[in-house]
């Protein structure tokens, strides 16, 4: 599968995954983890679509393992985090470590994602320099 592909399905799932756990808040009027299901819509829903798109541009680097890789870091890292806040929020002092670990897991994706598009935009320029005549 396409990196595209999985930050695509994923993000589809995890919005509708929010916009459950939205409704089920205000059905109980209870928004106390507004914060957990704010982060699960920004990361896992916005962050994976614009994801989705960069290696949509870049067909080699969409089909890489590195790109796979970070794309299923973000989504568990997401999903960890979202928990953890969601705990802490609620009163469960536990949630502490479970978030911290979400958001280290986060960190070393979002990393992952900034080496692959230097790699990317250094290889693109170097290709477009070289396509240009020389004067």
């Amino acid at each position: 599968m396409k990196a595209s592909s999985l930050s695509f399905q994923a993000a589809v799932l995890i919005v509708l995954a929010g916009m459950v756990w939205g409704l089920q808040m205000a059905i109980m009027n209870d928004h106390s983890a507004f914060p957990a299901h704010a982060h699960l819509n920004l990361l896992g829903f916005v962050s994976l679509f614009l994801f989705g798109f960069y290696y949509r541009m870049y067909p080699s680097l969409d089909q890489s393992r590195a790109a796979f890789a970070q794309v299923s870091m973000w989504i568990a890292g997401t999903v960890v985090m979202a928990v953890g806040v969601g705990l802490v929020h609620t009163g469960h002092a536990g949630g502490d470590p479970i978030a911290a670990i979400g958001s280290i897991i986060v960190l070393v994706a979002m990393l992952t994602f900034a080496w692959l598009v230097f790699r990317s935009e250094r290889g693109a320029k170097s290709l477009a320099s070289s396509a240009m005549p020389a004067e």
